[in-house]
């Protein structure tokens, strides 16, 4: 399967401490700096479990989505990407990861806001590339696999298909083991994939 428009979402560990509002002037901020690269803001704030806040840039979309009343960072990846399956995977978590660290270190939530790194949504946002399927899923899990391996090094994971026809096709990955994004980021650099995350 040709892999594209993938998209990718980090959970935020407790989602009581940030209002989703404080996301306007965040994205905002990061508009103003961009020299064009993002270039709106779309506020969902009032749709419960909704898409949330969203950053519109040319290639990708960034958001603070609020999907399944779960709240997190979603990468949502518009424009063709080249390489194999394996590189654009890395590629797309390596960038979501990125915007997360940025996220928490975002000077105005003061630290308040941590990403779970034990767990990742991997969606595919095309319906007639990825029709949601066990086909589907035997065609891209050997690719996720050997993502999550090289994303939580040696320690065991879980992929988890959502077979829900009325929904886009989805994975979620999960490993017991705590993991914080600085890590997960360290994992995807080295070369041997080696686990740098912080045992549970």
């Amino acid at each position: 399967m040709e892999l594209q428009k993938i998209n990718v979402k980090f959970f935020v560990a407790d989602a009581s401490k940030i209002p989703l509002e404080n996301f306007i002037h965040i994205f905002n901020s990061w508009i103003q700096a961009s020299n064009g690269e993002y270039y709106d803001l779309a506020d969902y704030s009032h749709v419960r479990a909704g898409p949330g806040i969203l950053l519109i840039a040319h290639e990708a979309n960034i958001s603070m989505d609020n999907s399944g009343d779960r709240l997190g960072l979603l990468y949502n990846r518009k424009q063709v990407l080249s390489g194999g399956s394996q590189e654009k995977l890395q590629f797309v978590f390596k960038v979501a990861l990125e915007f997360c660290r940025r996220i928490e270190d975002e000077p105005s939530l003061k630290e308040r806001l941590k990403f779970r790194g034990n767990e990742a949504l991997f969606l595919i946002n095309d319906r007639r590339m990825a029709p949601n399927s066990e086909e589907t899923f035997r065609d891209v899990r050997p690719e996720l696999e050997k993502l999550a391996g090289r994303l939580y090094g040696r320690s065991e994971f879980t992929l988890e298909h959502n077979p829900d026809p009325r929904e886009r096709f989805s994975v979620h990955i999960r490993t017991p083991r705590v993991f914080e994004v600085g890590a997960l980021l360290e994992n995807l650099a080295s070369q041997g994939g080696q686990a740098v995350g912080v045992s549970g």
